[in-house]
């Protein structure tokens, strides 16, 4: 009688351990994502597209989109926002300069662009298969979601740049800055022998 419960028990074991092979092949494939960001964007856009054409297609699903809409403006926000803020919490770390005489602090994200990216892409998923669903096509008149999403998307930009301009910080990378000071006086051009 002990043989019968060691069979279920085996083949659980068995299932774990194709799962977690699973789960480090898919982590393998992610990480050697991580360095193409111009790509894995390419991709999501495709996706986002591939989603908005199920959408358009069967001409529901809008209480979703409003869903992912409002999912993407959190995601958004947390990405356009210093990981520590000066309003809220001071710090005795890295801050964000406040004044011109303040040393230079790199920007550091309270969501970083790989989990942002990565957050947006399986957001697109689950909603692209929530539409294969009816129970998830809730009747709705889409124009009053669509300006619910475009009213608070403007409040919450808003108080976003407002916060930005008041802290002096700009959440993007803008390239390696360039110094152009005076160059040395001499000879026109140097030869090598």
């Amino acid at each position: 009688m002990e043989g019968v419960g060691d069979g279920g028990a085996s083949a659980a074991a068995a299932l774990n351990q194709r799962r977690l092979e699973l789960s480090k092949l898919f982590q393998y494939y992610l990480d050697k994502t991580t360095p193409h960001a111009l790509y894995r964007w390419i991709g999501t856009v495709g996706l986002a597209l591939l989603y908005a054409l199920r959408v358009y297609y069967v001409q529901g699903f809008y209480v979703v989109t409003y869903g992912l809409g409002i999912y993407i403006l959190n995601l958004l926000i947390g990405f356009l926002s210093p990981l520590v803020d000066p309003e809220l919490e001071p710090s005795d770390g890295a801050m964000l300069p406040t004044k011109g005489s303040d040393e230079f602090k790199p920007f550091i994200r309270r969501l970083p662009e790989f989990k942002f990216w990565y957050a947006i892409t399986k957001a697109f998923c689950v909603a692209f298969v929530m539409t294969f669903f009816s129970i998830f096509d809730v009747p709705v008149f889409w124009p009053i979601l669509l300006c619910y999403w475009v009213v608070l998307f403007i409040l919450t930009m808003r108080r976003q740049i407002t916060h930005m301009i008041r802290y002096k910080y700009i959440p993007f990378n803008l390239g390696k800055q360039k110094y152009s000071g005076k160059r040395p006086s001499g000879s026109g051009s140097s030869t090598r022998d």
